[in-house]
């Protein structure tokens, strides 16, 4: 049967055995030793997130105190997809041959970008993969590109390291990555990043891109970025914005 026929849109529930069945699969630890009791709790736990026949099909002592479970359960509200609207960056994405043209023809000078994970943030996976010449999943990075001039910065660079930096380059694209979101401190970085750049007052004169696994381009723009992209972004696909956005605003 063909999957229109089966799935309306309309009335999206999680699929677990059968279309809308509504299954959903939860884990999470307590703060108690493996019990009966323990066991009983977890159900009630789940029972006041909504989950209906909520079932513990597996659970394991982490420590003395400490209970790991998963469990098993339903939910009977459904959502309407077709109302769902998600503000994603909108690109025409060029191959790294097409952009060096593009910059080329367009901008007439290499693009200078500047590449840092942040913060106290030890993660360099996401940066690497857009600066790097390896790339990631066979898409190269921005060091494979004619046209460009990188320097990543590396993990564990303040915001004011990572602002002089981009003052002495004359960056014309500033890429910051964030992974680590415990307590929201990326939300605090990020935005202190944007109000140094405006208290340096080139905030303006640069194309400020955020990335991680919890960014969107909502959120970035919510936090005073021009764009931001969520995991398994390849550097094309940023870079195809960029090249862009300067043009349009007339970066020089």
């Amino acid at each position: 049967m063909e999957k229109s026929k089966v799935i309306d849109l309309t009335r999206v529930k999680p699929y677990g055995d059968t279309i809308n069945d509504g299954k959903v699969q939860i884990s999470f630890t307590l703060p108690v030793d493996n019990s009966e009791k323990a066991i009983l709790a977890a159900k009630t736990i789940a029972e006041k997130m909504g989950l209906e026949d909520p079932d513990v099909v597996y659970h394991e002592k982490l420590d003395v105190g400490f209970t790991f479970f998963i469990l098993y359960g339903r939910l009977d509200f459904s959502i309407d997809y077709t109302k769902i609207r998600v503000e994603s960056v909108e690109v025409e994405i060029m191959s790294i041959k097409e952009i060096d043209e593009y910059i080329r023809e367009n901008i007439r000078r290499k693009v200078i970008v500047l590449g840092a994970t942040t913060g106290t943030d030890a993660h360099t996976v996401g940066i690497d993969a857009i600066i790097s010449m390896k790339g990631y999943a066979g898409h190269k990075g921005l060091e494979s590109y004619e046209m460009i001039e990188t320097y990543n910065m590396g993990s564990q660079v303040t915001n004011e390291e990572f602002i002089k930096k981009a003052i002495e380059m004359k960056a014309d694209v500033l890429l910051v990555s964030q992974t680590v979101t415990q307590k929201n401190i990326h939300l605090k970085n990020l935005t202190n990043l944007v109000e140094l750049l405006e208290a340096e007052a080139i905030r303006d004169k640069v194309i400020l891109i955020c990335g991680g696994p919890r960014i969107s381009n909502e959120l970035a723009k919510e936090l005073g970025y021009d764009a931001g992209f969520g995991p398994n972004t390849y550097a094309e696909t940023v870079t195809s914005y960029f090249i862009k956005e300067i043009v349009n605003r007339k970066i020089k």
